[in-house]
């Protein structure tokens, strides 16, 4: 939004296109984009490992240049994407690292923790193995929101908040207050609420929309069945359906270890390529 940071993680072949979108969105909104370029660090062979007291690791001859070389491309990447930045005329700046797949979590939360949103853009095929570690650690490392599939610089007209009065829904509605505020529409949706005060209340969604009203929001309630739809589908063809712009929701409200074994509703909207939606933890 407006006189906001944004990280935009991307790989050395996230398209020229893409990124222009980005800078124009941001130019539009007076955003500063952050640039984080992450390359994958050239993996040793794999008789390239050994143990000392069985004699000396053997790293082969070229394995240095390989890396080298691939740096080398790096920095070249990196001088185009500022140039395709210094066209859309978007405040910016950009920095490319080479780092191994463990050490993306980290590295990408520390560059998010002095922004304001990240945004990773989706391939036809979801977010690759990296950008996923990416996700990860703006999610669980990081106070700020995740934006798919949009521009965080782009304004929403209607926003669909999938609620269920959980501590990581609340948080991501305070993320998304910004967007919010200046929504024609917000719909608070509850999704096979239990209507007691032990938990969702007797009346699910009607404190959030008093509190956001506040705020001057125009909001509206409504319960769905899920009907036995997994929860992801039903969110996803009821924002349609009410022609939302941006899904707001917590992400992974159970536990992260059952849930990337199993699936669940937030790797389910991670992997989906069409609905924009704004993600925290």
């Amino acid at each position: 939004m407006k006189n906001t940071t944004t990280l935009l993680v991307i790989e050395p072949d996230t398209s020229d296109a893409v990124i222009a979108e980005q800078a124009e969105q941001a130019f539009a909104q007076n955003t500063h984009l952050s640039v984080l370029m992450i390359g994958d660090t050239p993996v040793l062979p794999t008789y390239a490992y050994g143990m000392p007291m069985y004699g000396n690791v053997a790293i082969p001859e070229n394995w240095a240049q390989t890396a080298a070389s691939t740096r080398n491309a790096l920095v070249e990447r990196e001088t185009e994407i500022k140039a395709v930045l210094d066209r859309g005329g978007a405040s910016a700046d950009v920095q490319s690292l080479l780092c191994a797949t463990m050490d993306i979590k980290e590295i990408v939360a520390t560059h998010a923790r002095i922004c304001d949103t990240a945004y990773i853009p989706t391939g036809p095929e979801g977010l690759s193995d990296s950008m996923r570690q990416a996700a990860h650690g703006i999610l669980f490392k990081s106070p700020i929101g995740l934006m798919l599939n949009a521009s965080p610089s782009k304004p929403a007209p209607c926003v669909f908040i999938a609620w269920n009065n959980s501590d990581t829904v609340a948080k991501v509605v305070h993320v998304a207050l910004p967007y919010l505020v200046e929504a024609r529409e917000v719909i608070i949706a509850c999704f096979d609420p239990t209507t007691t005060k032990a938990h969702t209340g007797e009346d699910p969604g009607t404190d959030v929309a008093a509190w956001l009203s506040h705020h001057g929001c125009n909001v509206t309630v409504t319960q769905f069945p899920t009907g036995g739809q997994e929860v992801a589908a039903c969110i996803l063809d009821r924002a349609k359906e009410q022609g939302a712009d941006l899904v707001v929701m917590g992400a992974y409200g159970h536990a992260r270890m059952m849930q990337a074994v199993f699936g669940g509703t937030t790797r389910s909207m991670l992997d989906q390529t069409d609905q924009p939606v704004l993600l925290a933890h």
